[in-house]
This record gives structure tokens, C-alpha cells and sequence, in this order.
């Protein structure tokens, strides 16, 4: 459960900054934090094309394939709201 919900946040931030900024060298330093900090919890996914891609590899079990995609689509509508309504 923590797992998914790390990746809910880690998505929110990693859209959100690519929202904001456009900066290359923001989004890359922004999917090296998130990487780094939700890896211990989730693995560090924070795409649905790298989960399905690593379910397919057999890296990660089936049965967290839909959770993870749910919470990361998710996260990334947040962060479209987020920046809709506050932007920096």
C-alpha cells in the first residue's frame, strides 16, 4: 500500500515540474530525486510504460501492475490541477 502511494506523489512531483519549469536539466535533476526517493518503497517507477515494461520482464508481479498504473495516471492529473490552479 505505501508502495502505491509513493508513486502517486512521486508522480505529482515529476509532472508538476515538467509542467512548471520545461527545463531539461529540471526534469531530468526532478526523475533523479523522485528515482532515488521512492525506489526503497515502490521500485522507483513513476511511468506507466516502465511498469508495463518491467511486468512484462517478470521485475515486478502482475497483481501491482493496475495499482501502480491507477496511482501514477492519477498523480499526473493532480499535477495538472495543481498547476492549473497555482502556478509558480
Amino acid at each position: 500500500m505505501h508502495g502505491y502511494l509513493v508513486e502517486f506523489i512521486g508522480s505529482v512531483f515529476f509532472v508538476y515540474i515538467i509542467l512548471a519549469t520545461g527545463n531539461p536539466i529540471a526534469i531530468g535533476a526532478a526523475l533523479a530525486l523522485v528515482t532515488l526517493l521512492t525506489q526503497p518503497f515502490s521500485g522507483g517507477l513513476v511511468n506507466p510504460a516502465v511498469t508495463i515494461a518491467l511486468v512484462s520482464a517478470n521485475k515486478i508481479e502482475l497483481h501491482h501492475l493496475l495499482p501502480y498504473c491507477i496511482a501514477q495516471i492519477f498523480g499526473a492529473l493532480v499535477a495538472l490541477e495543481l498547476y492549473k490552479r497555482f502556478k509558480i
